[in-house]
């Protein structure tokens, strides 16, 4: 059987881009969303157990960075079904080379891509167009008490959103910057 999907990892361990490779002919495309024995390298066998779809109506609009404590720690991989984003991985793993770093990919829903978070990595995402959705696979439940964030414009992470931050919610302003303290996720 022929893979469906190219990985490409990226400068934060664990954080790659997945492309899926679609079947075409005279009637359209096929495309696999996800399959667990071809995906197994970014997932390391944990099963997808929530699946999530996301709508931002408005274009420059900023969801997240969120993330989930340990034992609740999620891997996610996120895909552009409709419109444009600029998706973003930030590295909180103690200990890690890459600690407090980013890495940030153009997802569409015309190319194909999709951006693996793994645990112990906050993600977040810019809406490059109106009406941008989202599909997200989840290795963990989401737990309200576990979660928590990072505010999108902390000056020690120095994301670099292509455009003006146009919408915000109240709960992602709300996060305070990093604190000094902070060591990272241990998992």
């Amino acid at each position: 059987m022929s893979q469906r999907f190219r990985l490409q990892p990226t400068a934060l361990a664990g954080v790659v881009v997945v492309e899926r490779q679609p079947i075409a002919d005279e009637r359209g495309w096929f495309e696999r969303l996800f399959c667990a024995r071809e995906l197994e390298s970014v997932t390391h066998g944990q099963p997808i157990v929530q699946i999530n779809r996301s709508l931002t109506h408005r274009r420059g609009t900023v969801r997240g960075l969120h993330y989930q404590h340990p034992p609740h720690a999620e891997t996610k991989i996120v895909t552009c079904l409709r419109g444009e984003i600029f998706d973003v991985a930030v590295d909180l793993r103690a200990g890690s080379p890459t600690f407090l770093h980013w890495h940030g990919e153009r997802l569409s829903a015309a190319d194909g891509r999709m951006l693996v978070i793994p645990e112990g990595c906050a993600h977040g995402f810019q809406t490059l167009s109106d009406d941008a959705e989202l599909f997200y696979l989840n290795t963990a439940e989401y737990v309200p008490a576990s979660e928590s964030g990072l505010h999108p414009e902390d000056p020690r992470l120095d994301v670099r959103w292509p455009g003006p931050i146009t919408q915000l919610s109240s709960r992602d302003r709300g996060h305070p910057p990093l604190d000094p303290q902070f060591e990272g996720l241990s998992l």
